[in-house]
């Protein structure tokens, strides 16, 4: 069973910058993930941020975060992070870091369009003031 804790959110000014944790516990060693960050704005449907496949492969982001937000991995810290620059008000939502336990050679692109994800963390909160 796969937990997910997020951290690092906060308020901030436009141009600011954030960097998201998520704390990963559960990982089956040796096994394949879809991980990604994800967000949701009140009145809004849940969107794809960022991901990527910890078999290798593309990284995946969303058009309006482009340049600006990187996600990566600490395989020693099992940890996942989202950092991200020249915030603007519409970064404004509750951010998830997501997992799913993918097949060897697997892809992601499908399942983060989808947010099809298993397993999910709480959020963090992250604020962006013009």
């Amino acid at each position: 069973q796969v937990q997910l804790v997020e951290s690092g959110g906060g308020s901030v000014q436009a141009g600011g910058s954030l960097r998201l944790s998520c704390a990963v516990y559960g990982y089956t060693y040796n096994s394949y993930y879809c991980m990604g960050w994800f967000r949701q704005a009140p009145g809004k449907e849940r969107e794809g941020v960022a991901a990527f496949y910890t078999g290798g492969g593309n990284t995946y982001y969303a058009d309006s975060v482009t340049g600006r937000f990187t996600i990566s991995q600490d395989n020693a810290k099992n940890t996942l992070y989202l950092q991200m620059n020249s915030l603007k008000p519409e970064d404004t939502a509750m951010y998830y870091c997501a997992a799913h336990l993918t097949p060897s050679g697997g892809s992601c692109y499908s399942r983060y369009t989808r947010a099809d994800f298993r397993y999910w963390g709480q959020g963090t909160q992250v604020t962006v003031s013009s």
